[in-house]
This record gives C-alpha cells, structure tokens and sequence, in this order.
C-alpha cells in the first residue's frame, strides 16, 4: 500500500493487480475505447477521443501525450488539452531527461503518481515542466509509459487540479487504457512524421531547385555569347570547351526544370486550370520547339501528325506542356541517334490521345512495371547507361491522372518505344 503523504510513487506493471478487478461498468468504458480508437484517422482525432472517454473514469482536467526524442535523452510534449485556459507547457516543449523522475518510468516502463506537485516543485526545483504545470494550477499527476513491444514510445500524462486524486487503482486502470491505445498512438504518429518529412522534403527541393535555376541559365547565356563571337574571336578548342559546358548546363536545366515540377506536384500546389484551347497550336509545337535543339544535336527526325483541321480541347496547356516536353525528351535521350520520332495527336468524341514514338532500343516487357513511377529506372543495359533522374515520366503521369486521364508505354525491345496520354473529353474528376 502507498502512504498518500508520500508525494512521488512508481508502480510496477503487477502492482494492485492481486484480487483487485475492475469493475463492469469501466471494463466497458475500457473495451468502448478499445473498439473505436483504432479507427481514427488521426493522432489529433484518437487523442480528442481519449480526452472525452477518460472523463468517465478519472478526475481529469488536463491530458498530455509526449514521445522520446534524441535517441531518449530527451521528451517533447507532442499533443495537449485542457479544460481551463491558458495552458503553458505547449506542445514542442522539451525537457533533458537526465535527473528527472520521468527516467525511471521510461527505463523501467513503470506507471508514476505524483500526488502534490507543488511539494514536487519545492524537491525538483529545476523542474521548468513542472514550474509551467503548477502555474497553471495542476496539483495531481499521473503518468504511464506507452509501450509497444516491449518498447517504450513515449509517455501519456493525465493530471488535476486537486492534490492527491490518484490512487495506485487509478494508475492500474490508466495503464490498462495506455496498453489499448499504445499501438494506435504510434501507427498515427509514424504517419505524422512521415506527413512531415514529405512536406519538409518538398520544401527543401523546391527552394534548392530555384535557387540553382537562375545562375545555371545565366551561366549558359554567358556561354553562348562567347560561343557566337559577340566578344571576340574565340579559337577552336575555346569554343569546344565552351560548346560542351552548355552542354552540361542544358542537362541540369533539365534536372531543375523536372525537379521544380515534381515539387510542385508533391507540394500540392499544382492545380487543374482547364479551358478549351487548340492543343497543336499550344502545347505540341512549343513543346517541340523545346525539344528541338537537343533532337538535332542527336541528328534525329522526326513526323507529326494531326488532325486535318484546327482542334479544340478541354485540359490544362501548361501542366500537358510539361507531360509533351517529357515525352519528348525522353523520346530524344532514350532513342537512336539519328533515328525517327512521331508525334501524333488523334480527337475522338469522347478524348483525344497524344503519343510519342521512337526508334531506338525500347525496353523489354519485364520492365514495364517501372515505368511511371518516382525515382524509378529501368534496368536494361542499354538504357541504365544513359543519364536520368526516374522523374519526369513519374510527374507525367500525376498530371494525366489529374485531368482524369491516363498514360501507358509499349515496346518492342531492339526496335522501338511509344508513350501516350489519354485525356477524356469532358474532363472527368
């Protein structure tokens, strides 16, 4: 038994557990919670839940969630609510572990009562946690460790503003509740973090993205107007040299340029703005027009075929803009020099298709299911040689899902490679 004048307490997992039952009512409060909190979608959603349940069975005016940080040297307040106002110890709280009594239950996986933290505060006055907590008017804590296999996550802490609520029963019966939800807890917490480090990503290659963007295209114009002779006569191998870092500049152009838009795809930012345009008019031909300079340094052809008369249709030229240029681009790196390209556009009543052909090694059947998906590349010899990111056929294919539509690839391996988006008429979606 615990003396209630004794103000700090640790519970082991068995204690108070001999004949002591928990009573049916709670028992079902305690199966209702186990029931419902695996289906919220959330971590802010299945805490909003455990908030409003606990109010059946303890003296509650305040819950908190934290997990361990640096590699559990640390404890970060993650998720709060309270019935009163204002809260001061707010999540992104930190606090060092070492020395605190918090160590012993994240060590020994314990359940701790602290009856008075006022008293606490006067023993532990290098507590800045528990200075914010008093000031707020907490008097009673309760803590229990969220163990997952063995393994301690973090910590869920209940408290009140009446000294000595909780008893070593109460500390049972929220050890009973932490033991239901701790796998929930972590599953919408893993996802957050994931959540978090997507955006963080994005963020990151956006900003990096931009910023390359500019110097590296002036760069290339610098280059180029040495290499035409505005400032003087350059001798051969000056404008080989200069030739072949336009070269390399154009590559990361393209890299910027495929990285920008996968940024802006994984970011969200890139919205559908549909109207009726004539697609040859403007997406095809600037798309070629782009394109051009690298399909004549590479000695290509190539044949376009459209419609005999001026075609409308619904899409977004600039985001289908990007998904030509890829193909595009593609077509030219991937295929064999001096070989052909076809571009061809079809408009049925209900969609219209662009496709990309060209001559060159293809890719075997095997391969296919690469295809169109992030960072991915297919591995045949022949085409792991040349130079790519797994980006920009990825990109691609969001955006024809966008607009309702879809891409496909086929091949005959040795010989050939064609790609096409199809894109329904109305827009679906």
């Amino acid at each position: 038994m615990v003396e209630l004048n004794s103000n700090l307490h640790f519970l082991s997992t068995f204690e108070g557990a001999g004949s002591e039952h928990i009573p049916e009512d709670e028992q079902s409060i305690l199966d209702n919670v186990n029931d419902k909190i695996a289906a919220k979608a959330s971590l802010g959603e299945l805490m909003e839940f455990l908030f409003v349940a606990v109010q059946e069975l303890y003296p509650c005016d305040r819950i908190g969630l934290a997990f361990l940080d640096d590699e559990g040297r640390r404890i970060v307040a993650h998720w709060t609510k309270a019935l009163y106002e204002p809260i001061l110890l707010n999540p992104g709280y930190g606090e060092d572990l070492a020395q605190s009594s918090l160590r012993t239950v994240i060590d020994s996986g314990c359940s701790r009562i602290i009856y008075d933290l006022e008293r606490y505060e006067e023993e532990h006055p290098m507590s800045a946690s528990t200075r914010l907590l008093v000031r707020e008017g907490v008097r009673s804590s309760m803590t229990c460790p969220l163990l997952v296999e063995e393994r301690v996550l973090g910590v869920l802490f209940l408290s009140a503003r009446e000294p000595k609520v909780y008893t070593p029963y109460h500390a049972r019966l929220w050890r009973a509740l932490a033991e239901r939800i701790s796998q929930a807890v972590e599953k919408a917490w893993r996802i957050e973090q994931l959540t978090a480090a997507n955006q963080a990503y994005n963020e990151v290659l956006a900003f990096v993205s931009h910023e390359l963007k500019n110097p590296v295209a002036s760069m290339m114009t610098d280059a180029r107007v040495l290499v035409d002779g505005y400032l003087g006569e350059l001798d051969p191998r000056q404008a080989q040299k200069l030739e072949r870092l336009i070269k390399k500049g154009s590559y990361l152009l393209d890299l910027i340029r495929e990285y920008l838009d996968l940024a802006r795809m994984e970011g969200g930012t890139l919205r559908l703005n549909a109207a009726p345009i004539l697609l040859v008019d403007e997406v095809l031909e600037p798309s070629f027009d782009i394109i051009q300079p690298q399909m004549e340094e590479r000695g290509m052809r190539i044949e376009r075929f459209y419609p005999d008369t001026p075609t409308l249709v619904t899409c977004d030229p600039s985001l289908l803009k990007i998904v030509v240029v890829n193909l595009l681009g593609n077509a030219v790196k991937y295929g064999k020099e001096g070989g052909l390209l076809r571009m061809r556009f079809i408009s049925f009543p209900d969609k219209f298709t662009v496709s990309i052909w060209n001559e060159g090694p293809g890719f075997p059947p095997e391969e296919r299911s690469r295809l169109f998906r992030k960072f991915s590349r297919l591995q045949s010899p022949e085409l792991k040689a040349r130079k790519g990111t797994g980006v920009g056929l990825y990109t691609a294919w969001r955006i024809a899902l966008l607009h309702g539509g879809r891409m496909d690839a086929t091949s005959k391996h040795g010989s050939w490679a064609e790609f096409s988006m199809e894109i329904p008429q109305p827009l679906v979606g």
